[in-house]
């Protein structure tokens, strides 16, 4: 009985506690991200109205590699309280029937705004500055783009540079990132 009680405890402790589960959509559902009615301009509202930068993540079922961050990188802790001090994250499914309304208004399934974005892999996450201009669809609102699955010390430095507003000075996202991870590897 002791051993079975060591053996279930210790499975316990290898599953991380932000670990997203599985919904009945295929698609992992972290803790941080919101259900809302995927408006857009009104996703945006809310995500100023906290403070916080709004970000799209467009998954699809079966995706390795939106399980490696899933159950990889965004339950570790320093990228999960990032994200849930700093985000605002609306999934969407690249083959989904939920529609969206863009920034520019357009109503669309999820299914059919990914083909307008012209979103070919998952995960691709979708980062927003606080205001976007009227007409302006998602791509061309959005102040960075990343698609696939990316290690802890990238992601967490796109969290960063995104919300740091890195977009609007002088050095590239690479840039920043190789100075940070210089620093993140040393200590």
């Amino acid at each position: 009985m002791r051993r079975i009680l060591a053996t279930l405890l210790a499975l316990c402790l290898a599953v991380p506690l932000t670990a997203a589960t599985v919904g009945d959509d295929g698609l992992h559902k972290a803790p941080w991200m919101r259900d809302t009615f995927k408006d857009l301009r009104e996703d945006l509202e809310e995500a100023n109205a906290e403070g916080k930068r709004l970000a799209i993540i467009i998954e699809q079922r079966g995706c390795i590699y939106c399980k490696k961050m899933h159950e990889e990188v965004f339950p570790d802790a320093d990228i999960d309280a990032y994200i849930r001090a700093n985000y605002f994250v609306v999934q969407i499914n690249m083959y989904g029937d939920v529609e969206v309304t863009d920034f520019d208004g357009e109503t669309l399934a999820e299914k059919d705004i990914v083909k307008k974005w012209g979103a070919l892999f998952t995960p691709l996450m979708m980062y927003f500055p606080e205001e976007v201009p009227e007409g302006v669809a998602a791509p061309q609102a959005a102040v960075a783009q990343v698609p696939g699955a990316f290690g802890k010390w990238t992601t967490l430095n796109m969290l960063t540079w995104v919300n740091e507003k890195g977009y609007e000075k002088e050095e590239p996202f690479q840039k920043y990132h190789a100075r940070m991870l210089q620093t993140q590897l040393s200590e």
